[in-house]
């Protein structure tokens, strides 16, 4: 769970995004993300799970803030030396490290020693060590989890190495798109990972540019005689789904609120309940950025997210305007002045899906009618993703990249 090269120090720093509007209004930092807060779930402790002593002499300390205080070189469990920091988040910090054992490197995720930090590894570890179980070989394209061990209070979880993220290519390509083929394979490929959590009950409920790795991000400079630059174009497109810190199984304690703002269902909003497809909702949003290089939804307040939904998709149904409990609605209306600032801007700025398609051919026609199914206000109206992995913008994708299709299973939970 790592990115090769410089930008891998940036891979959880924020990062600033593109939206439709990014020429009018400056670059707007991304919100961080919500984690859900579930119920504590057991899980089991292996021998491994055990403090142990650093090769390092003195103690072992914190800063403040509970980040593991480290010096390249050091060693933890006498066992994995640390090479570099790849990048730092709430929850701690990702590290390079060089399996003594192995000889492998792997990215070692440690995490603050805080009760929440570590309630939430806890969580994760079981979503991992669930799938790993389901899926012993990672066919089913979810990131595998090498290792994980109890240092002295900070939990590190140690996963295979990966390339950047999806989001971290777009951005150190000038926010260059993704060639349709990319787009196609990436979205296939991530709707192919994410059927298989929702066929085992689980929602993963963060799913966003930046929990997408390319297995490999090696690229070549291809010159856009439109752009008069060289861009980069992937060499190879494989992707793994990371970050199940917030994933969900369908009989546990479900938070009101999910997901990163610019993904984020109508129905989470409208406070409606969610479940699988609020998933769905995420990966249409994110194809729409993989294809244009911006973010979809550009807001960080839930009333212009819905006008900007408006805007783009057209009226929200009237059933989720009267059944919601929020005050975004008026006898069933979006309460929203279109002649106030932030409504012009709306306006100006926004515009319905179809117009952003970039041209008229089949290949577009058949990505824009999938998003749109995808983005169905209704959580039952829209498409699943098994009806998704079947739809004909996917019929292009080669043989030698066709994943199998699988049985549905009912065996994976906590």
């Amino acid at each position: 769970m790592h990115e090769r090269g410089t930008s891998a120090e940036r891979r959880y720093k924020r990062s600033h995004r593109r939206s439709p509007t990014s020429r009018r209004r400056h670059r707007r930092h991304r919100s961080s993300r919500h984690r859900s807060s579930r119920h504590r779930s057991s899980y089991s402790r292996s021998s491994s799970s055990q403090s142990s002593s650093t090769a390092r002499a003195p103690s072992i300390q914190d800063d403040e803030d509970g980040h593991l205080i480290y010096r390249h070189g050091d060693i933890l469990q006498s066992r994995y030396k640390i090479q570099a920091t790849l990048g730092e988040g709430t929850f701690g910090k990702v590290v390079k490290v060089k399996d003594m054992q192995t000889d492998e490197m792997m990215a070692l995720k440690i995490i603050k020693n805080v009760e929440k930090y570590r309630d939430a590894a806890r969580l994760e570890i079981n979503v991992l060590e669930k799938l790993a179980e389901k899926d012993p070989t990672s066919k089913h394209l979810c990131v595998k989890m090498v290792h994980w061990f109890n240092y002295h209070g900070h939990i590190c979880i140690g996963f295979e190495m990966l390339g950047l993220s999806v989001f971290d290519f777009l951005k150190d390509n000038n926010y260059q798109p993704y060639s349709m083929e990319h787009v196609r394979h990436i979205a296939y490929q991530l709707s192919y990972a994410v059927k298989f959590l929702h066929d085992n009950q689980l929602t993963h409920t963060d799913l966003k540019p930046e929990n997408i790795l390319l297995v490999d991000s090696e690229y070549e400079l291809v010159y856009n005689g439109k752009k008069k630059r060289d861009i980069r174009k992937l060499k190879r497109s494989d992707v793994r789904l990371i970050d199940f810190g917030s994933a969900t199984f369908d009989h546990e304690h479900h938070s009101t609120i999910v997901s990163t703002r610019h993904y984020r269902a109508p129905e989470v909003i409208l406070e409606l309940g969610w479940a699988q497809p609020c998933d769905v909702w995420s990966i249409g949003c994110i194809m729409f950025e993989l294809y244009l290089g911006i973010t979809l939804f550009q807001t960080h307040d839930n009333r212009e997210h819905l006008a900007m939904m408006e805007r783009i998709l057209g009226t929200i149904p009237y059933r989720m305007a009267r059944k919601t409990k929020t005050k975004y609605f008026y006898h069933g209306k979006l309460d929203w002045d279109e002649k106030s600032s932030a409504g012009r801007y709306v306006r100006d700025n926004c515009k319905p899906l179809h117009r952003y398609q970039q041209c008229e051919d089949e290949d577009h026609r058949q990505l824009f009618d999938l998003i749109a199914r995808m983005l169905e206000y209704e959580p039952t109206e829209r498409i699943t993703l098994g009806e998704a992995m079947r739809h004909p913008f996917f019929d292009k994708i080669p043989e030698e990249q066709r994943l199998p299709a699988r049985e549905r299973s009912h065996s994976l939970s906590r």
